[in-house]
């Protein structure tokens, strides 16, 4: 990691900034600004900011889940499931300038070492815009699930759930 560099707890405060990373990532994968801070506040644990220089460059929103389900895409939870049997990792959004410097690595990283003190036995995501080779390369495989063809479509065509086996 460069100098400067830093993942930090994300805080209320920190949702316009993590807006405007979404709106400029995610430019086919709108979620509002009450869904993102919706996950902030269901679950703190694994929401965090990244500031390159103290400026928000990217964010990661993750949360206890179901195995084999997905939240659909700029939807309120409400709550987060009585039973959880997943570490769900909603999204990790960085800008260009904060690509190939080893931070996204270093927050999965920190993802899987909380989730495996958590006791959960698997990690999963949605990977989109090209991302599958990225999350390959930290362990993730692309589950075939036919239940979940079309949630997977409602975020684009080459979406593909992700799981990786934490035991």
């Amino acid at each position: 990691m460069l100098r400067d560099v830093a993942w930090r707890a994300l805080t209320a405060y920190d949702l316009p900034a993590v807006q405007g990373i979404a709106d400029a990532v995610h430019i086919d994968l709108y979620e509002s600004g009450e869904v993102l801070a919706e996950r902030q506040r269901l679950y703190r644990n694994g929401c965090y900011l990244l500031e390159i220089g103290e400026k928000p460059v990217g964010y990661v929103l993750s949360h206890p889940w179901r195995y084999g389900a997905l939240p659909p895409l700029n939807s309120l939870l409400g709550r987060l499931p009585e039973e959880p049997d997943t570490y769900y990792l909603h999204d990790l959004a960085l800008l260009p300038v904060a690509r190939r410097i080893g931070a996204a690595s270093q927050i999965v990283s920190a993802l899987l070492k909380h989730a495996r003190v958590e006791g959960y036995r698997t990690m999963t995501l949605v990977a989109v815009n090209g991302s599958v080779p990225f999350w390959e390369r930290h362990g993730f495989e692309v589950t075939e699930a036919a239940e979940l063809y079309g949630k997977l479509l409602a975020y684009e065509a080459a979406a593909r759930y992700m799981v990786k086996h934490l035991d």
